[in-house]
């Protein structure tokens, strides 16, 4: 029986590459987004182009009840997961003075609150298996060492990667192994407005990551070769952390 992995924030960027990363790794993949319908289904075709039977789901991963609803009726209908990759993620940019309660709420809610309201439905599924399994988050340089403007989305990728540690312990014994990958700075939408030459200049490797070279550290987490490892963070950031 194939494996089938959820890959939360998969119609672009880092969410795309990874899913069909682990497409092209033999898994089936579902898809999913929150408003992007038309690049998900997009991405659920090159999926099938490379044999993995993948689908979409769509629901905000802020909204506990929709998530779970979405999450249970999945799995009633096609089977528990194999693994996960909790992806999913906003950033609402300011100085900490001038950062709204509102910018505050959004990153965390769906950042971090994200994190519960995805796994909490899936693991016992996870569990009962009675078999291996994988969960990766990706959190961030920004959780590792802070970055300015980004108190938020320091805070809630800090707080992924002490959940991701917590959780590792709690199904180490299972089976699952639980790990984290930080990017760092990566060439999707989100640093459209960053000053590259400036910020390159702080890179050891002296360049911006690829989407692929996420996918590729994720994919490793995937394979049977990293069964041994859990708990542990990975950081694709050239050297910045």
């Amino acid at each position: 029986m194939r494996k089938t992995v959820l890959v939360t924030g998969s119609s672009r960027g880092i969410g795309e590459a990874i899913a069909l990363r682990l497409a092209r790794d033999g898994y089936d993949i579902v898809v999913h987004c929150r408003s992007r319908r038309v690049e998900a289904e997009r991405v659920v075709r090159s999926a099938l182009d490379l044999g993995s039977q993948s689908r979409v789901l769509q629901f905000d991963i802020a909204d506990r009840e929709a998530t779970a609803a979405s999450l249970v009726a999945d799995m009633e209908q096609h089977g528990c997961y194999y693994g996960v990759v909790c992806n999913a993620g906003v950033v609402r940019d300011n100085s900490f003075p001038a950062m709204s309660g509102e910018d505050w709420d959004v990153v965390i809610k769906t950042n971090l609150d994200g994190f519960y309201n995805v796994l909490n439905p899936l693991i016992m599924s996870m569990v009962r298996r009675r078999a291996p399994g994988r969960i990766v988050t990706i959190a961030s340089v920004s959780g590792l060492i802070g970055n300015r403007g980004q108190v938020n989305y320091s805070a809630a990728k800090a707080g992924i990667i002490g959940a991701t540690k917590a959780l590792a312990l709690e199904l180490a014994k299972r089976g699952v192994t639980v790990n984290c990958v930080a990017p760092g700075l990566i060439e999707t939408e989100m640093i459209k407005d960053v000053p590259m030459e400036e910020v390159v200049k702080l890179i050891p490797a002296r360049r911006v990551g690829r989407p692929e070279e996420v996918a590729a550290a994720v994919s490793f987490l995937f394979s049977e070769d990293a069964s041994y490892i859990t708990r542990q963070v990975i950081s694709v950031d050239g050297g910045l952390a």
